[in-house]
């Protein structure tokens, strides 16, 4: 009995490990040429930073298990993601927070009395909100919506807010304090040596043949199962159409010493032609 798992992320190198743990006979499978999927960090040879190839992740999670499986196969260093955002010619902290609220308004209100504040803003007239545009007028109004949302939404998403489903909103925090932290669950870190070493370390088991450079659709052995992570169209082949993925487009830049002072810098002006600056030595405090 042969299994083949295809895509070598972390949900491909636990899915692999498990079963070769349970002495199946395992082909992990990866079209690039190194494991770690869309999490791949390595060392940049120029500048010595180590660099996160297909965007910014940043391990958090509410599940002690989760937390303590991924420190099995490697150290991670605790890290706090704290954004900060350019917006009409000022800089503010993201997520909105008790500070961003005192500092767009020009304000010293306290939790209570900007709770209070922010609802006198909000749309009440929207009781069930239908996209994106009416959710944020129903929970922050119209002024740090336009600040904040609107433009760099437009940029991400390439269409209209109005166009979005009201949930993308739901998850992005409002809060009436000072807490900077953009997430909410209590374990976060970044590993040190990088997630591609994570998972190098998950697929290091008897029993499993990994391949990499090698394409699902090319491969033509018979196996007793594939269990298959990459997107879903292309699993079917296309022949129903393409799913609306959205993606990110890189441009790499150096700069000497401490660029911008933080490690994620949003842009939410719309005449601004990018969404956010990420200065990767920052992820690694303590580095230089």
């Amino acid at each position: 009995m042969r299994y083949c798992v295809v895509g070598g992320g972390f949900s491909g190198a636990i899915v692999a490990r498990h079963l070769a743990e349970k002495g199946r006979q395992v082909l992990p499978i990866d079209e690039r040429a190194h494991p770690g999927g869309n999490c791949h960090i390595e060392r940049d040879a120029s500048t010595g930073v180590m660099v996160h190839r297909y965007g910014l992740h940043i391990f958090h999670t509410a599940d002690h298990r989760a937390w303590d499986y991924v420190r099995r196969f490697g150290t991670f260093h605790p890290y706090i993601n704290r954004v900060k955002a350019v917006s009409q010619g000022k800089i503010y902290t993201l997520p909105i927070s008790l500070l961003t609220i005192n500092q767009f308004f020009g304000t010293t209100m306290g939790p209570a009395e900007a709770r209070r504040f922010i609802a006198g803003k909000a749309d009440r007239t929207i009781t069930g909100p239908r996209n994106f545009e009416e959710q944020a007028l129903s929970m922050i109004g119209p002024d740090l919506y336009r600040a904040f949302f609107y433009g760099y939404t437009r940029k991400q998403w390439g269409i209209e807010p109005a166009e979005l489903p009201a949930p993308i909103l739901k998850r992005l925090p409002v809060r009436f304090s000072y807490d900077d932290n953009y997430f909410t669950h209590p374990w976060q870190g970044i590993p040190e040596a990088g997630y591609t070493a994570i998972i190098r370390n998950i697929l290091s088991v008897p029993g499993l043949e990994i391949r990499l450079g090698a394409r699902f659709e090319d491969i033509e052995e018979p196996f007793t199962h594939v269990f298959y992570t990459g997107p879903l169209d292309r699993f079917f082949g296309f022949r129903n159409g393409r799913l609306g993925y959205r993606t990110l487009d890189f441009e790499r830049f150096e700069g000497e010493g401490d660029y911008q002072g933080t490690a994620v810098m949003n842009y939410c002006d719309e005449t601004t032609p990018w969404t956010r600056i990420s200065e990767h030595r920052h992820f690694a405090p303590g580095k230089t």
